[in-house]
């Protein structure tokens, strides 16, 4: 049997105003319905997408931000944020959505999806994938 290829989907664009960061999100859905061996990078305005208490209320857009949610129902729980991003922003972690799954091999303790990292160490992450899609 093969080994799984990893899938690195990097996000770069702020959440609202194209479509990247939804169409971004809905291909790592399918993806995972797929059983890819998925994960999602959040750099540069892509940090935006994870920001907790977004309100689209003023706007024809459509709040998807709820959808990030169900990440751990669809085992898609390497969620990495480039800290220099974040304070490039004025960003921290505090600011981000709280995203957990449940880990069936330790009694379903939930845990943490969102890992804040630095660039060098997506960097290296970067270099483990095997497929990079960018949105």
């Amino acid at each position: 049997m093969a080994a799984t290829k990893k899938f690195m989907y990097v996000n770069r664009h702020a959440p609202y105003g194209t479509v990247y960061a939804l169409e971004g999100l809905e291909v790592v859905l399918v993806g995972a319905a797929f059983e890819q061996d998925v994960s999602m990078a959040f750099i540069g305005d892509g940090v935006f997408q994870l920001k907790k208490g977004q309100d689209t209320s003023d706007s024809d857009m459509k709040n998807f931000s709820p959808t990030y949610n169900a990440l751990g129902d669809y085992e898609v729980n390497k969620l990495y944020v480039e800290h220099e991003s974040l304070d490039e922003r004025g960003l921290g972690e505090d600011d981000l959505m709280e995203l957990t799954w449940e880990d069936e091999d330790d009694d379903w303790a939930e845990k943490p999806s969102i890992h804040i990292i630095s660039r060098a160490q997506l960097a290296d992450l970067l270099e483990e994938q095997d497929v990079i899609l960018h949105f």
